[in-house]
C-alpha cells in the first residue's frame, strides 16, 4: 500500500511541475508575441519615417536638377 502511494505522490508532482512549465510557458508566449507586435510597430514607424525621406530626397533631387538646368541655360546663352 505504501509503494502505491509513494508512485501516486511521485505521478502527482510530475503532473504539477508539467502544469507550472505550461504556465510558464504560456506566459513566456505572450511576452513574446507583445515584442513581436512592438517590433513590428516600430517596422511600420521606420517604413513611413523612410518613406517621408525618400519623398523628400525626391524633391530636393529635383529642385537640384531644375537649378542645374539653369545654370546650363546661363552657360549655354553665353
Amino acid at each position: 500500500m505504501n509503494v502505491e502511494i509513494s508512485k501516486f505522490t511521485e505521478l502527482e508532482d510530475k503532473i504539477k511541475h508539467i502544469v507550472s512549465e505550461q504556465v510558464f510557458y504560456k506566459k513566456q508566449i505572450s511576452i513574446l508575441e507583445e515584442a513581436l507586435k512592438n517590433k513590428e510597430s516600430e517596422i511600420e514607424d521606420y517604413k513611413s519615417k523612410l518613406k517621408a525621406l525618400d519623398e523628400e530626397r525626391d524633391g530636393v533631387r529635383a529642385r537640384v536638377d531644375s537649378l542645374l538646368d539653369l545654370l546650363a541655360d546661363i552657360t549655354d546663352a553665353k
